[in-house]
């Protein structure tokens, strides 16, 4: 009963908290956030070249447009599209890497969702299967509790409370086997006298050594 419920306890766990479901899903949640961010980056640094554009296009039509005729003013016209080209240029490679940052971003976002998808699959299989075995341990645990509830309804009450505090004080095994004339849990050899009091039914023998009930089988 005890392997059982252990066995049930690890069962829901995984069903519950799998590591590598959540690092995946960690994972998908942070290239989802860098996408976004890179898509945004992309959108404003293409925004700024479109303005620079169309800074050049009103300085270009004042330069050449007819309406400026003062030496010194097409001079400023001149050096103004001249200024605003190159910086146009810095905007573009600008733009360029953020372009090539987005496409990454896209790529490892692609990535994580198809991780996420695999993982996912075969986590469907594996908790089928534990959600199977699950329910076939239940069953037994059910048939098991309920022989033990059979067996103790007969035994003395006192008896049944000394076995269950043993149990929590020796890690769930309150009882020990004699075998070949020595305690199966901890190897103290027993006495002759000692073998007697254990093959003895009118009171429980406690292992000198160990605490636990010796049962002479």
């Amino acid at each position: 009963m005890d392997q059982i419920r252990s066995r049930l306890k690890t069962i829901r766990e995984t069903l519950e908290n799998d590591l590598e479901l959540r690092a995946t899903m960690d994972a998908l949640s942070a290239a989802e956030t860098l996408h976004k961010q890179a898509s945004t980056a992309l959108k404003q640094s293409e925004g700024d070249v479109e303005k620079q554009n169309i800074k050049i296009q009103q300085t270009e039509s004042s330069l050449y447009g007819g309406g400026v005729h003062n030496p010194k003013e097409l001079q400023d016209l001149q050096m103004d599209v001249a200024s605003l080209k190159k910086h146009l240029g810095t905007l573009e490679e600008r733009e360029l890497e953020e372009m090539i940052r987005a496409e990454e971003a896209e790529k490892d976002l692609r990535l994580a969702k198809d991780k996420l998808a695999g993982v996912q699959a075969r986590l469907k299989d594996q908790n089928l299967d534990l959600a199977n075995e699950s329910e076939t341990l239940n069953k037994d645990l059910e048939r098991l509790e309920s022989e033990r509830r059979a067996v103790a309804g007969n035994m003395d009450q006192a008896a049944i409370k000394t076995y269950e505090q043993l149990r929590r004080q020796k890690r769930g095994v309150a009882v020990t086997i004699l075998s070949e004339n020595a305690c199966s849990a901890c190897g103290t050899t027993f006495t002759a006298s000692q073998q007697q009091s254990i093959h003895s039914a009118s009171q429980l023998y406690y292992c000198p050594t160990c605490g636990r009930i010796v049962y002479s089988g």
